[in-house]
Formats: C-alpha cells, structure tokens, sequence
C-alpha cells in the first residue's frame, strides 16, 4: 500500500486548506438549511418563498406554499404548480397528491384531478384517509365501482369510520350479498356494525345474512350484539330463526346452561344461575315500587329465589319475563313454587303465560297471597294455532293498585304434555 506523507509543508498546507473549505462548506450548508427551517415555519408568503429558494430540495416548503396559495390567497393555479412541485421531489406522499387533486377539482380540471387521485392511491392504497378522500371523489364521479373499492378500505382500516362508509356503500349498492361479497372485510367488527344498520332499516332477510356470515368468523365479538339481534327477530315474529340464534350464541359463550330442554322449557327456572337479562333467559325491567332480589336464604330448589318486593301504587307487573318457544295448538303443563310476606292492598300479583304476539291469556294462576311457606301453582295450557311464542311473567291484577309486600317464586316448569 502507498502511504501518502503529509510530512511536506505544501502538502499540510494543502490538506488544511481542503479540510477548512469542506468545513465552510458543510456549516454553509447546515446555515442554508436552518435558515430555511425557520422560515419554512412561519406563515408569510414571502418567508415560504425564500425557505423554498433556499432549500429546493425539500419538498415540504414547497407543499406548504402550496397550502398558501389554497387556503389563504385562494389562487388556486397558484398552489397547483407549488403541489405538483411537491409531488415531484417526493412522489411517496399521498397527501401532496390528495391536496393537488383538491386544487384540479376547484379548477374544474377533472382529468388531472382523477390522475392526481389515483397517484395518492399509488403512494399510498391502505391508509383510510386517503381511502376516504378517493372514495368520496369518485361517488362524485359517478364512478360507484371505484368507490366501493376504496370504502372497502377504510372499513378494513378505520373502526371510526366505519359507519359512514358502510352507509355510503349502501347508498351505492343496496346488495346485501354483493356487499358481503365484494366490498365489506369477513371480520366481526364489520359485520356488527352493518348488522344493526341493516336492523334499523328493517331488513329482516338481510340481517339474518350478516347473521350468519358473523357466526362463521372465528373472531371475537360481544354478545350484546348477539342479544340485541334476538331480541329484533322476535319483534318482527321470526321466532325460529330467533331461536336458532340464540342456540348458537349459547355455543358461542358458554351458555349450554340457558337452553331449554324437553324436561323444562323455562331457563334457569330455579334462579340457580346469574341472570342474563338477554335472549331466553330471564329478563327484566326496572319498574317502579318493585325490587327484585336473588335470595340463596330461601328457596324451593336450586340455591335461592327470587324475592320480589312490593311496595307503592302504580304496579302493573314484576318487571321480569321469560320468551319460550313452543308449538302452536299444543298442551303444556305449568308449575311453579312461590311464598309471600303479609300483603297489604287491593288485588296480588299471579303468574301470567301469555301469547307473545296476540296477546291472548293461556295460563293465569291464582293470586300470589297467603303462604308463609313454600306452595305451588300448578296449571295446564293449550296454545293457540299460530302461536309460537309466550311469554312467562308476573302480574298484578288488578293493574296499578297500590300494594305492600313480599314475594319469593322459583323453580319454574313448563314440559310438553305427553300425547
């Protein structure tokens, strides 16, 4: 190897004045771009201009003379050329491209604005706020498949946007199935939210859809989406795929336990189990002057009841209900185990089996009154021949009236007659 000696004083003199000519240059350099950095910053055209002049290899001075030019001078031509400036030094960046579009669009230019569109897509086809800009802009454009596309997106990216974009993608495509198909992710996240978009239009047949594409995805969800949906299917008299719904949300999360079975249709009659407040288990509402309880230190069976307490005017019912799905023009047997405290007041609470959907009374027991110690109320009931539906509750006959008292019920039987 050759050894260069810098022992000459040419050669010292030679190899300082090189290093001090690098050193200007470097810190002119650095002084050029800190210069530009600071005025880069503030908000005057003419500071811009020169941070631009001093650096023009830095795309960002010249982007935010573009913005200027948009939103302070309104001169749209103007921040076009700054845009497209931008964009060439860094054609990486989709917002220079998504801001070069806004200024074509306000030039009416639309060839320019759609090529400017589709390079911001380019640059960058996941992030959903370029994704949502697109897509808005070809709905403008008439150009719905392009649209979905990029709804597709944001809805695979953003949560908080996903609302608005499925809605939009209705607007676009009221297709259920192509919906599923084409633009909406096989995710839970996005099936939830256009399940109860769907409910809200009343769209049975395509809720139901959405349904069953959530069931088939392995992630997780919360059930109250599941509830909310069974709760909707029987308002609109769907009572089999109501309970199909709830078989499988059951599956789900881990409610084997509030099935029903041929040896009781009631769920968790004996109160053994928490209460749901969803789907078929016990439901209830809070009512005014009643208080109910789970009491483990008394009880029929299982491990406690079910204390309901009465105590002021205005009761119509206990607040707390069952949906069970049976057969219609079919015979039930009904059983149940109640004990009071003393009862002041007109009338008592009974226990009602009630149709669903007509209304129609098919079981009422006695009044609910004078046992100091566990009794039954034993009964049997015909449905009608539409029915499929009843309802369990606990009455006050007669409505309304004020009353003081309390009330233990549990374990709770309705079985099929043997034919």
């Amino acid at each position: 190897m050759t050894k260069i000696s810098f022992k000459t004083p040419v050669r010292r003199t030679l190899t300082a004045a090189i290093a001090v000519a690098i050193a200007i240059i470097y810190i002119a350099l650095s002084a050029t771009r800190l210069a530009a950095a600071f005025l880069g910053s503030r908000a005057e055209l003419s500071s811009l201009q020169m941070a631009a002049r001093l650096d023009p290899g830095e795309a960002e001075y010249r982007y935010h003379l573009g913005r200027y030019y948009d939103l302070v001078a309104r001169d749209p031509a103007s921040a076009v050329n700054q845009y497209k400036a931008a964009a060439q030094i860094n054609p990486h960046s989709a917002r220079y491209w998504l801001d070069l579009a806004s200024s074509y669009q306000i030039l009416g230019d639309t060839r320019r604005q759609t090529d400017a569109i589709e390079r911001a897509i380019q640059a960058d086809a996941k992030t959903p706020d370029v994704a949502w800009e697109a897509a808005n802009f070809y709905l403008v454009q008439g150009e719905k498949q392009k649209a979905l596309r990029e709804f597709s997106v944001v809805i695979a990216n953003d949560n908080s946007l996903q609302t608005a974009a499925l809605q939009f993608c209705w607007r676009i495509q009221p297709d259920v199935d192509a919906l599923l198909s084409n633009v909406i992710p096989a995710r839970a996240d996005a099936y939830t939210v256009f399940l109860d978009q769907l409910m809200t239009r009343q769209d049975t047949a395509g809720a139901e859809k959405v349904w069953d594409a959530l069931t088939q995805t392995k992630d997780s969800f919360e059930p109250k989406y599941a509830t909310s949906y069974i709760l909707y299917l029987i308002k609109h008299k769907e009572v089999d795929p109501a309970v199909l719904a709830w078989q499988q949300t059951a599956s789900r999360f881990g409610y084997s336990s509030y099935l029903p079975s041929s040896g009781n249709l009631v769920v968790n009659g004996n109160f053994s189990l928490p209460l749901l407040n969803a789907g078929f288990d016990w439901q209830y509402q809070k009512q005014s002057s009643v208080n109910l309880t789970l009491d483990p230190s008394d009880f029929h069976a299982g491990r406690r009841s079910l204390q309901i307490a009465f105590d002021g005017p205005g009761i119509v019912d206990a607040g707390i209900y069952q949906f069970i799905a049976v057969q219609p023009s079919t015979s039930y047997d009904f059983s149940a185990y109640y004990k009071t405290g003393e009862f002041d007041g007109a009338g008592g609470p009974h226990f009602t089996v009630q149709d669903m959907f007509s209304q129609a009374i098919y079981y009422q027991s006695e009044e609910l009154k004078d046992a100091d110690f566990w009794k039954s109320a034993t009964g049997e009931f015909t449905t009608g021949i539409d029915c499929q539906l009843v309802v369990l509750h606990i009455r006050r006959i007669p409505l309304g009236s004020p009353m003081r008292g309390k009330l233990w019920v549990g374990d709770f039987h309705i079985t099929k007659k043997a034919s």
